[in-house]
């Protein structure tokens, strides 16, 4: 009989221990990082201090990009020091936009924020994020108002933020910021592949949702060497076309496809035509004019790219399938 009251009671601590809620966690912290073993240990000492003031439940997981230095070592550390310390190590590098991903699949708290770990974010900010977000936004960006960094990244950042804002109609002045607050509904609709990290706030803006930026304190780096290259300035450009053509355009190809299409027609026609009428009024051979020839290339370019355009008409509406972010469903 002792028994069987052990083995119920256990049955009964198991059910209640799975049918227990989880236990509600009010902020997500989300770092990738790469090589950043210095400073790991400081950056956590630093969250905890900003989050323990704010007397809010939270989490912290870092993503671990595949590094080769004792990154994994410190994390292990960090959490068997403090138990809200996650971490998830990649066997190999991915990117920063698939750290992020991962991040958010493994985060459970109602506001997820991001930020880099390389101490040039300051979680003091965290707070002010946060307040701007509760006070109507669904995604809140870090503007990096003042930057400690040289200026070969400082020139090319600014570039690329300005043709991005004129390009996507959104106003922000700092879209590579990694320091970001959200709303859990924004990462779980919105989908982050490639190196589309830097997008985010475009994607949902797209998608409806309310968009701020709030200026943040930004520190010079203290360890190590940023990761930033040429590469990625010239990457980020092709991912802008990327994004605008994949939202945009990706359910009526003819609007891309057809403007180049129409323009390299009509040019290509007004060359050949003046040439024409050039050629039956006696002033010039037609013959002798390689403008003629070139015309007649852009008659042919533009008749391909509307060509290209319907054929993506064509395929879009056989494969048609709508996808829409809802904001509230009521049935009752």
């Amino acid at each position: 009989m002792s028994d069987n009251y052990q083995k119920t009671t256990e049955e009964q601590n198991q059910r209640q221990f799975r049918d227990r809620p989880p236990r509600r966690i009010d902020v997500s912290i989300v770092i990738p990082l790469y090589n950043e073993e210095q400073s790991l240990m400081p950056l956590s000492l630093s969250i905890r201090d900003a989050l323990d003031r704010m007397n809010a439940t939270y989490e912290v997981i870092f993503v671990d990009d595949g590094s080769t230095d004792n990154s994994v070592r410190v994390l292990r550390e960090i959490h068997r020091k403090n138990r809200r310390y996650k971490f998830i190590s990649f066997r190999r590098n991915y990117g920063k936009s698939a750290a992020l991903s991962v991040g958010f699949q493994h985060a459970v708290g109602r506001i997820i924020v991001t930020m880099d770990a390389d101490l040039q974010d300051d979680p003091n900010e965290i707070p002010r994020l946060i307040e701007k977000l509760e006070s109507g936004y669904d995604l809140v960006n870090g503007w990096k108002k003042k930057r400690h960094d040289p200026i070969s990244k400082t020139i090319p950042s600014k570039l690329f933020n300005y043709t991005t804002s004129v390009m996507t109609g959104i106003k922000l002045r700092d879209f590579n910021s990694g320091l970001k607050a959200y709303k859990r509904e924004v990462v779980q609709d919105i989908k982050v592949y490639g190196e589309m990290h830097r997008f985010l706030p475009v994607f949902a803006h797209w998608a409806g949702y309310r968009v701020a930026e709030i200026p943040v304190v930004h520190h010079p780096r203290k360890f190590g060497r940023t990761k930033f290259g040429l590469n990625r300035f010239w990457h980020g450009f092709l991912d802008l076309l990327t994004v605008i053509f994949t939202t945009r355009y990706s359910k009526r190809p003819l609007h891309f496809f057809g403007i180049i299409g129409l323009f390299s027609f009509l040019l290509g026609f007004v060359i050949d035509l003046e040439l024409t009428i050039e050629w039956l009024m006696g002033k010039t051979a037609i013959s002798n004019r390689p403008l003629f020839t070139v015309g007649i290339l852009f008659i042919i370019v533009g008749v391909q790219f509307v060509s290209i355009g319907l054929l993506g008409e064509m395929i879009t509406r056989t494969n048609a399938k709508e996808e829409y972010v809802i904001k509230e469903k009521v049935f009752n």
